[in-house]
């Protein structure tokens, strides 16, 4: 069967990522771009390695639109679609795994997605991500936070090409303001879509409108599509988080405890509320709380995730609630084993020093 490869995507102002995302992708069949109105030279830096690019700007953009403009230029006999950002780039190898694993009954394709990275260079956030697909079988939509839907009636089947690795490294001096009124379009259009209906209420978090934000993720939480439980788990540490600023401490660890009973098998509810109760200087319930989440050694790989969880974070607050309450073997004991993940951190290496000399002084 043809296994033709085409990458496309949208773009605009990309000019400091073409090189990096071009170098892990030239080895496809075909590389399509729909430039949306760069004027850094990023059209003709796409002319001059001979992508297939086309240029066109909307009075109202959105985002599902410009990407299914973009599959406009993908050419017929192209059997695979890939549609990776400029900020992204792939591993190499990625297309051998493709068309080693790819069948004609295949529609989807998921592979390994590093979201972001930590400081020191290792990854923060990993899911499995799914913008590999058949051509003309799907569409995009949704405003913002757009998502592939089917438009045939095939049973086409979903593979898992874990091989496959796409790191993104995101452009953090790019403006996040048309997310919110994008958000808020999709939602009125779509007012069942339980996904942008958690990311519009945590859109209006970010925006510190609380108020609002706890009644969208309310909204989320009724929805009957609403069933992840990571994801449910998630809108209550929102919630949580709203009323920490307003000043509700009640409420806060309310929601906090509700989330970790939504999602029990999961760390990030257990870490908040740990740390909910470290700040309230209940350092015997922290305590407790942290080794409940450390009992859980299933890492979810999930955009919920939190990288922090599984880090030094955990055992140094550990370490700091039990020198709070007096035990300070405990406290040695758990911050050796966060210096055992963070080798390179001082303040846990002098914190060990005056867990040690404070055991020293309460044994003579």
């Amino acid at each position: 069967m043809n296994k033709k490869i085409c990458v496309y995507t949208i773009a605009k102002n990309e000019m400091k990522f073409i090189d990096r995302w071009y170098n892990s992708i030239k080895d496809a069949d075909y590389i399509c771009v729909l430039d949306t109105g760069s004027t850094d030279g990023s059209f003709q830096k796409f002319k001059d390695l001979g992508i297939i690019v086309e240029q066109k700007t909307y009075e109202n953009f959105r985002f599902d639109e410009a990407r299914n403009d973009s599959m406009k230029l993908i050419p017929d006999d192209a059997e695979i679609c890939v549609s990776i950002d400029l900020d992204e780039y792939f591993e190499p190898g990625w297309t051998t795994f493709l068309k080693d694993k790819w069948r004609e009954n295949i529609g989807r394709a998921r592979y390994r997605y590093t979201w972001n990275f930590n400081p020191d260079g290792s990854e923060g956030i990993v899911f499995m991500a799914d913008k590999i697909h058949k051509n003309k079988a799907y569409k995009w939509k949704n405003a913002v936070h757009e998502v592939l839907v089917p438009t045939t009636d095939q049973d086409l089947k979903i593979i898992d090409i874990p091989n496959i690795q796409l790191n993104h490294k995101a452009d953090n001096t790019k403006s996040r303001a048309s997310y919110l009124p994008l958000l808020e379009m999709s939602v009125k259009e779509n007012p069942y879509d339980d996904r942008n209906t958690h990311y519009l209420a945590r859109e209006y978090m970010f925006h510190k409108e609380y108020d609002k934000a706890i009644e969208m993720f309310f909204r989320h939480l009724s929805l009957p599509t609403a069933r992840w439980d990571i994801e449910r788990a998630s809108s209550l540490r929102y919630i949580a988080n709203c009323y920490k600023h307003k000043g509700d401490k009640k409420r806060q660890e309310d929601y906090l405890m509700l989330a970790v009973l939504e999602a029990d098998y999961v760390r990030e509810p257990y870490f908040e509320l740990a740390i909910f109760y470290f700040e309230d200087k209940q350092f015997l319930k922290s305590a407790f709380t942290l080794n409940e989440m450390l009992k859980i050694k299933d890492k979810q790989i999930n955009y919920m995730s939190n990288p922090a969880c599984w880090g030094s974070l955990p055992y140094d607050y550990l370490s700091m609630c039990y020198y709070e309450i007096g035990d300070y073997k405990r406290a040695i004991i758990s911050v050796e084993k966060a210096i055992e993940l963070d080798p390179n951190e001082d303040r846990l290496k002098d914190n060990l020093k005056i867990f040690l000399n404070l055991l020293n002084d309460s044994q003579h």
